[in-house]
């Protein structure tokens, strides 16, 4: 799943994927490209940073719709999370 909203808002706000790379502590900025493609996945401590730079939601930035509890697992009584409108 590509980060479409966060590149759409990072250019918007004026921050390079090089500075994004560099605030989350990445050694290129091929692997912060490789996390905003969706090719790896985001650590939260990373979302949350990103949040903070680009003083916005990390649920506006990562996700198309709010986040809603869909099912329990009957079987373990889990809950099951999904974020819609992301497949």
């Amino acid at each position: 799943m590509a980060y479409t909203k966060l590149r759409e808002i990072r250019n918007k706000k004026g921050l390079s994927a090089e500075e994004l790379a560099r605030i989350l502590g990445l050694k290129t900025v091929g692997a912060y490209y490789k996390k905003e493609s969706g090719a790896t996945k985001f650590s939260l401590a990373e979302a949350k940073l990103i949040s903070e730079k680009l003083n916005q939601s990390i649920e506006k930035i990562f996700f198309d719709e709010a986040v809603s509890i869909i099912e329990t697992n009957k079987s373990n009584d889990a809950t099951t999370l999904s974020a819609t409108g992301t497949e």
